[in-house]
């Protein structure tokens, strides 16, 4: 392939440092001693494989870009495509001019014209890889300028600076600066200024919640699905380099993004093999558990971002600990995060909870019936008996919230152990949504009104504090209590008139 048009394109730079890689490579190329041979072959192997490891990472750095709607990432990884295309072209035809009939993949063929390989079979087979992928690669470039156009509809996509670095003033404004972008930052939304209020307008059962912004309607993430023929495309190119890889002495030598960024990744969210260790004896009991709790921001979307609201986020990918087992769709869990330095529970629906602060006892010192517990603590969690109807439960809620009842959370402190009951709901969603029930539907009322909930006792402690502020933290399920139920759904239900 060649890339005519592109190539006074490329940064010097760049080319002038693979430039110097192969230098030391020609030389050996035209010394007719066989030590000078040696060399070349140790310098095709360390090139090769720099080559290899590279497009590896381009690889992975596209397949982001594909799900990413930033259009500055998806502009990065198509010039970074090009570039890489070209060096890779020219690594390999200093090896051998006609890599058509090297990597020929009919050998009767090449036996025919008196074929003769110029490199060994690993190195030619080598070569072949990292030449198929490359093409293989090349036909992602249409399909990459073609979702750029697409995602300048998210965010602006600005003009780059001229490669010689002379300055371009404005058509219509040319005292005004030049904004020059800058494709390692995010692109500027379309949708800027975004207030700082709820996300989404909160349900409260039979009207909407007042709105902090009159007529404010925040913006809708974009779902964005890589096409499947990029996909296609990737993936081919990663067996054909996989050969390559498959040959080289050290494996481990082939730095994988996407392996470190997976590593990094629960470096920051997750707990480490070692503390599962630690508290093996602990794990080992029923209904029991460890994990990170994290600040809350963690699981909020910055303002004025665009995000993939397809991509697992924060919370898909380390959900909360799972309480008791599975209700069809309904998974109680144990929703705990840092808010200022204290525990909270995230609260949701009609979800409620208490907490207290229990001092220094070892999970394993704790029965269901709370013997080792403070009188008074133990019969606000043990004896509470939560309403039935749906509107004193809300209020019960906002009791809790506003501190009038007991409070929701506390100051988080290593080694201390803390108990909760835990309330959750799961309401019909003609409730929850104030959906309008049609004629057709009213012989199913009674399905339609099915719901799920859960009413556990759980104890945690905080065993270790990082420097991000987040907790590990083991727990241990009490109780698990009748599951409460609310009587009066059926004044909430709206019929069709």
């Amino acid at each position: 392939m060649k890339y005519t048009f592109f190539s006074f394109l490329l940064p010097f730079c760049l080319l002038a440092n693979f430039e110097q890689a192969f230098a030391a490579e020609a030389e050996s190329q035209s010394s007719p001693d066989s030590s000078q041979k040696s060399s070349q072959v140790e310098s095709f192997d360390a090139v090769s494989e720099k080559l290899v490891n590279r497009q590896v990472n381009l690889i992975y750095r596209i397949q982001k870009a594909l799900s990413n709607p930033d259009p500055n990432k998806m502009r990065a990884v198509g010039g970074q495509l090009i570039t890489h295309t070209i060096v890779v072209e020219s690594f390999l035809k200093r090896q051998y001019p006609k890599p058509q009939a090297l990597c020929n993949q009919n050998p009767s063929e090449n036996a025919s014209v008196g074929f003769i390989a110029p490199l060994s079979p690993s190195s030619s087979k080598i070569y072949c890889s990292l030449y198929n992928s490359s093409r293989e690669l090349s036909k992602l470039t249409p399909i990459l300028d073609r979702l750029l156009s697409r995602r300048g509809e998210l965010a602006i996509v600005r003009e780059l600076p001229l490669v010689s670095g002379e300055k371009q003033s404005d058509l219509v404004l040319p005292m005004s600066p030049v904004s020059r972008p800058n494709l390692g930052k995010l692109a500027t939304p379309h949708a800027i200024l975004e207030p700082s209020v709820e996300s989404n307008a909160s349900l409260i059962i039979g009207k909407r919640k007042k709105r902090a912004i009159v007529n404010y309607v925040p913006p809708v993430q974009p779902a964005i699905k890589p096409p499947s023929e990029a996909i296609k495309i990737l993936k081919n190119a990663e067996q054909l380099l996989a050969a390559a890889i498959s040959v080289f002495p050290d494996q481990n030598n082939v730095q994988n993004l996407k392996k470190i960024e997976a590593k990094f990744d629960h470096l920051v969210y997750d707990v480490d093999l070692q503390e599962k260790q630690t508290y093996r004896k602990l794990l080992l009991m029923p209904n029991t558990g460890i994990f990170r709790v994290l600040p809350h921001q963690a699981y909020l979307r910055p303002l004025n971002t665009v995000e993939n609201r397809s991509q697992k986020n924060v919370l898909d990918r380390y959900p909360f600990p799972v309480l008791g087992k599975p209700k069809g769709k309904f998974t109680p869990n144990l929703p705990l995060q840092i808010v200022n330095g204290k525990f909270q529970l995230l609260s949701q629906g009609v979800d409620y909870s208490f907490m207290a602060d229990i001092g220094d006892i070892p999970l394993e010192n704790l029965d269901s019936n709370l013997r080792t517990v403070d009188t008074q603590e133990r019969n606000i969690l043990v004896n509470y008996q939560p309403p039935s109807k749906l509107g004193e439960l809300l209020t019960e809620k906002r009791k809790i919230i506003t501190g009038k009842h007991q409070n929701l959370n506390v100051d988080a402190k290593l080694n201390n152990t803390y108990l909760v009951r835990n309330l959750q709901f799961q309401l019909p969603e003609i409730i929850a949504k104030n959906q309008i029930i049609s004629r057709k539907q009213r012989r199913y009322i009674d399905q339609l009104l099915q719901m799920q909930s859960s009413d556990v006792i759980v104890a945690f402690r905080p065993v270790r504090r990082h420097s991000d502020g987040s907790y590990t933290v083991t727990w241990r399920m009490l109780q698990e209590l009748k599951d409460p139920q609310i009587e009066d759904l059926e004044d909430y239900l709206k019929f069709q008139k």
